[in-house]
């Protein structure tokens, strides 16, 4: 009985949530969008736009996705509607049992839906940049910027994201100084945003002979990669464009041709750089797009009045801008915003960094 009582008011519970994801996630209006989108590509004149049929593609899927998540959903509360008026019927527990279990996975499912309802901002469905720059800590911070990217290479990997390595600095000794990953997939920005911000390390550190405890610093900064459509006015006056040789893996080629570009935005001292093509061309052009995406977000801070600017994030990797802790010989990471801790430290820098995410969406950071 106890069990009825429970599908019964879970049946409820869906109907009411599916309701209000329909509602909040425009539900009929995708599937007439999704209608649009396949006359569009059945049109001559847009498969002559390699660009817009790409977009098209992954906008389809996109809002396939949420229909198809959405249906599913529906189509499943029937089946355990009709098995629990069977098992009541029969009086078979066995049956009673199987619907129980099938409305515990709807309730996954459904959470999981709920959960992209986090990524209500505009950007939060783009592809996205993340810059990774060490700060004060010498060679430890260099190597603690190493181990960062490595954790977020790990982290997309397991989210199935495709990554790029727009360019990198190597450190003196070992590690980076900095670097800049380019992370394409569904909400990666959407994902990642909540990132940004100082990430501490202290450790013994395996640099110093006499194994003392060292603290470092690395910064973290996402933002979108953003659609050509979007303006942003940048005057060629305010910019200062460098050349240089490539560094790292990529044959003869990169030592002896200048192919690497680093743009400078001097209002604003923002800085992007490319190297990983060998055409200086593709890599201007690479290191432009990123530049706009960067400012485009810095204006988005701005408006959103943050109490942190990037030139503040960039200039002062130090204490009071950290947003998360990695004490290594205690075991133990410690998100300062979410209150979040975690001991199992190599998992965490193995790329499981969802629960860190995910409570950093749900309070709105």
């Amino acid at each position: 009985m106890l069990e009825i009582n429970t599908i019964t008011k879970n049946i409820e519970n869906f109907n009411k949530r599916i309701k209000d994801l329909k509602r909040y996630l425009d539900y009929n209006q995708k599937k007439i969008r999704l209608q649009e989108i396949n006359l569009e590509l059945l049109s001559l004149v847009a498969w002559k736009k390699k660009t817009s049929i790409k977009k098209l593609n992954q906008e389809k899927y996109l809002i396939n996705s949420i229909i198809k998540n959405i249906n599913y959903i529906e189509k499943k509360i029937k089946e355990v509607i009709i098995f629990l008026e069977l098992a009541i019927e029969t009086k078979d527990h066995i049956v009673l049992k199987d619907t129980f279990i099938e409305s515990q996975k709807i309730e996954k499912k459904i959470k999981k839906l709920e959960f992209y309802r986090m990524f209500s901002k505009k950007n939060d469905i783009c592809n996205c940049y993340l810059d990774i720059q060490s700060g004060s800590g010498g060679t430890e911070a260099q190597d603690w910027s190493k181990i960062l990217l490595r954790m977020y290479l790990k982290w997309a990997d397991k989210k199935k994201f495709q990554t790029e390595i727009i360019h990198e600095s190597i450190g003196e000794i070992v590690g980076i100084k900095s670097s800049t990953v380019k992370i394409s997939g569904q909400y990666a920005f959407g994902w990642l945003r909540t990132e940004t911000g100082v990430h501490r390390l202290i450790r013994k550190s395996p640099f110093d002979s006499g194994k003392r405890r060292h603290t470092s610093f690395s910064s973290v900064f996402i933002y979108p990669d953003i659609d050509d459509k979007i303006y942003i006015n940048i005057n060629s006056s305010d910019l200062r464009i460098d050349v240089y040789r490539s560094s790292g893996a990529g044959g003869q080629h990169v030592n002896r041709t200048e192919s690497a570009v680093r743009i400078t935005h001097l209002p604003t001292s923002t800085v992007t750089q490319c190297q990983s093509n060998r055409s200086q061309h593709k890599n201007k052009e690479q290191a432009m797009k990123q530049m706009k995406s960067k400012l485009y977000e810095i204006q988005n801070r701005k408006k959103q009045k943050e109490k942190q600017k990037l030139e503040k994030n960039k200039s002062n990797i130090t204490w009071g801008n950290q947003i998360r802790s990695y004490i290594l010989d205690n075991s133990k990471i410690k998100d300062l915003r979410t209150g979040i801790e975690k001991n199992h430290i190599q998992s965490v820098l193995d790329g499981d960094l969802d629960d860190f995410i995910e409570q950093s969406l749900i309070m709105g950071l």
